[in-house]
């Protein structure tokens, strides 16, 4: 098969939300360069909703990892989903897979050769365990470029030269207007004259977590001006829970605290939701996590805070935006001045950088 001419293409990119929508700019490439091509994508069930309404991907095949099913008899139907999922793609017959990352991704090519794919694509680690890709490239310092860079480098095993193309996400329309409704605005605009900043307050990784009374804080000072609203966002989900924590008792504390009419709740249950909402602000601050890079892929300038995470492959793709990486790695060593001065940094006429680091 001529990987320069290929007609059934698989693009699998199992990880987390970032990932996957770090992985748009090369569903874009295939399709504008092969545009006849049938361009299908693995993913799982937790990012699945990145691809939504993206016209470069004909068909997504969704399987749901064992951590992400609810009980252990559901585990045990995602499994047996995953057999029938197999067999579906199979049936396919597709020319290549590429295993999507910055990286030797063992279990991509696994699931590339379960999915019958006649050539597979990837990064080559010599060193590791488990199947390797037939069209190999060097293992690359994924710490030196950006991830949609090194994504994207895979692309040239398929003849593909054009520049990267932009991150995409597509919001819901429907979920948009419905959040617009439960804002009291017209249609899907926000208030005539008046700007919308989103407050993402979760974040995974403990060091990306920034202390609930600085956010209160940092709301009191946007807030100040009458042309200012806040849509606040946060995972959903009790605190308490082991296996998928969330933050709803940590909003209501910041709610209860700022006790103020620009600042609206915006819960968002689906992945889908969270995308809606941030496609109706003007401006996102949050730490470095999926919201971050759906901001991104929503054209959104942002101010990131980024803790024990490489800036360097994650920044905010395409877009304004300021980081703030305190010496320590971790965001509580970030004051609320510091956000506030790279927010109205971000906002004047004379911002947007491209990347401001305040590293102390």
């Amino acid at each position: 098969m001529n990987l320069r001419n290929p007609r059934r293409i698989l693009i699998i990119r199992r990880d987390n939300i970032g990932d996957l929508i770090c992985t748009t700019p090369l569903f874009r490439a295939l399709r504008e360069t092969f545009p006849h091509a049938y361009i299908a994508a693995l993913v799982n069930s937790y990012n699945a909703p990145v691809l939504a309404g993206n016209e470069a991907v004909d068909r997504v095949f969704v399987y749901t990892k064992a951590k992400h099913a609810s009980s252990p008899v559901d585990a045990v139907k995602a499994l047996a989903a995953r057999l029938g999922l197999y067999w579906n793609m199979r049936r396919e017959k597709f020319d290549v897979a590429i295993a999507a990352g910055s990286c030797a991704a063992p279990r991509a090519v696994r699931l590339a050769r379960l999915a019958g794919a006649k050539t597979v694509v990837g990064y080559d680690d010599p060193n590791a365990r488990g199947p390797r890709p037939d069209a190999l490239l060097a293992a690359t310092d994924a710490h030196g470029r950006h991830e949609v860079e090194n994504v994207y480098a895979l692309a040239a095993s398929l003849g593909v030269s054009m520049p990267i193309p932009k991150m995409e996400i597509f919001p819901d329309e429907d979920m948009r207007r419905q959040i617009c409704h439960r804002l009291g605005d017209t249609g899907a605009q926000c208030p005539s004259g008046q700007m919308t900043i989103g407050v993402h307050i979760s974040a995974r990784k403990p060091t990306q977590r920034w202390p609930e009374e600085r956010f209160v804080q940092l709301l009191r000072e946007i807030t100040a001006s009458p042309y200012v609203r806040v849509l606040l966002f946060w995972a959903p989900g009790d605190e308490s829970n082991a296996q998928h924590p969330g933050d709803n008792q940590k909003a209501e504390r910041i709610l209860s605290a700022i006790s103020n009419a620009a600042v609206h709740p915006c819960p968002t249950n689906r992945l889908e939701e969270l995308i809606a909402g941030l496609s109706l602000c003007d401006y996102v601050i949050c730490s470095d996590g999926g919201a971050m890079h759906i901001a991104a892929a929503l054209g959104k300038p942002i101010v990131c805070l980024f803790g024990q995470s490489d800036a360097t492959r994650w920044y905010p793709w395409g877009v304004p935006h300021t980081i703030l990486q305190p010496a320590s790695r971790d965001v509580k060593d970030v004051t609320v001045n510091e956000v506030v001065s790279a927010y109205r940094q971000l906002i004047s006429p004379l911002g947007g950088v491209s990347e401001s680091r305040f590293v102390r």
